[in-house]
């Protein structure tokens, strides 16, 4: 029986559709710089708010409508969700999806309950991906949740709890490897600290490294060769995330001899709690061959924590796309670690997230593409740095130039060049106008 009688398959109507059932932008087929918009942006749902959120909050309950959903942490419970799910991306047209091993089956009293637990969901998540086609871009595990995990997981004090969130890991690892995920992501929501009176910063960053090392051993010993993600976020819910931002996971990941074993998932909203905007974190990842994929959502910048909300701003996804189609982003993907509000509580509001967060990114990666093909930027960059290209600028760039050197330079020079403008404001109309164009 179909948990969605009243949807069909999402179809691409075009950009004069009023259908809020159809694509407007998102035509899968359709090839840009030689690759389907589906194999460019790899959308994936995301099973914990898709199909776990209930729209509570700090000062009220859940007001999610799910009838699939009979409220019990049985396990029949969660095969008929993931059924349901399956249902869900099927017709949504999303080739991917991705889990925390708590979001699709139920903690037991013990490791080993919980385990067998993941195995008889794991029996229903297989034969789904066999029968649709639909893949797992990544699992990962939820060390955050439980109250064992309130001083961390591969951070604790607890050595007890440690040895926990190794055994948790080498589970996820096993399941993730068993349904061909093509990543395995950690987020140290739980791995900072709220205090530091109380905290020996540098025993939990050795003890986090060292986790790190034998998930990476344990993934060759299995044979699991997919990419490690290492997610981003400064804060929320702990005071000070150890992973903060990209630039503090890549400076933790060469500190401890793991840069060649991980990359990063930037997420929008992680972004901005850092105070960066999402292009940057893109592009510092990318620039240093560290970016694996991103989380697509946005915050509302009038407050100061992890909103998740859907994508809609073609600014952004035009920002994102820009990176993408210079540094790629694949084995990851574009997964939509965003919920429906609180206030969106029938099922359907979940399609019509999707279907717009997919038409924005669609939009932004056309965008993205029309730029580049008339190289609107990097004819502004160039002409920016051209008096690097001259000789002076070629001996500072391969070493060959000290201070002694450029001081001798500047003195019979007697004055530095005129400086030229950074045509900031024409760039942002260059930019409008692309945005006109489509």
């Amino acid at each position: 029986m179909s948990a969605f009688p009243q949807v069909s398959r999402i179809q691409y109507e075009g950009p004069q559709s009023d259908n809020p059932l159809a694509f407007r932008w998102y035509n899968a087929d359709e090839v840009i710089e030689g690759k389907t918009m589906r194999d460019h942006l790899r959308f994936t749902v995301c099973y914990w708010h898709t199909f776990r959120g209930t729209g509570s909050d700090p000062f009220g309950g859940g007001t999610m409508i799910r009838p699939w959903d009979d409220g019990s942490d049985s396990v029949a419970n969660a095969q008929n969700r993931a059924r349901v799910a399956f249902e869900f991306f099927e017709k949504l047209g999303a080739p991917y999806y991705a889990f925390h091993d708590r979001d699709v089956a139920p903690e037991g009293a013990t490791l080993a309950e919980s385990n067998a637990n993941l195995d008889a969901v794991a029996d229903v998540l297989a034969a789904e991906q066999q029968r649709t086609g639909i893949k797992l871009l990544w699992g990962t595990a939820n060390m955050f949740s439980h109250p064992r995990f309130l001083h961390g997981a591969a951070t604790t004090c607890n050595v007890e709890v440690y040895a926990y969130a190794a055994a948790q890991v080498k589970k996820a690892l096993e399941v993730t490897h068993r349904l061909g995920g093509e990543n395995y992501v950690f987020w140290g929501g739980r791995e900072g600290y709220q205090n530091l009176y109380n905290t020996d910063m540098k025993r939990e960053l050795d003890h986090l490294a060292a986790f790190f090392h034998m998930a990476v051993d344990y993934a060759k010993e299995i044979g699991f060769k997919g990419q490690f993600l290492i997610e981003p976020k400064p804060k929320e819910p702990t005071k000070h995330q150890y992973d903060s931002d990209a630039a503090a996971c890549l400076n933790f990941l060469r500190a401890y001899n793991l840069l060649d074993h991980f990359k990063l998932n930037i997420e929008t909203n992680h972004a901005t709690l850092a105070g960066h905007t999402m292009m940057h974190e893109l592009e510092y990842a990318g620039m240093q061959g560290a970016l694996g994929s991103i989380d697509a959502n946005t915050g509302d910048l009038l407050l100061g924590w992890d909103t998740d909300q859907f994508p809609t701003d073609y600014y952004l996804t035009a920002q994102i796309m820009l990176v993408l189609l210079k540094y790629g982003v694949a084995p990851g993907g574009v997964n939509f670690d965003a919920k429906v509000r609180r206030e969106s509580f029938e099922p359907i509001d979940l399609f019509y997230a999707h279907i717009g967060g997919m038409d924005a990114f669609a939009r932004g990666l056309k965008i993205a593409a029309a730029m580049r093909a008339d190289r609107a930027l990097e004819k502004f960059v160039e002409a920016r740095y051209s008096s690097w290209n001259g000789d002076l600028g070629q001996r500072i760039e391969a070493g060959q130039m000290n201070f002694h050197e450029l001081e001798k330079f500047i003195m019979a020079k007697g004055e530095a060049g005129a400086n030229t403008s950074g045509r900031q404001e024409l760039i942002e109309n260059v930019v409008n106008r692309y945005l006109d164009k489509l």
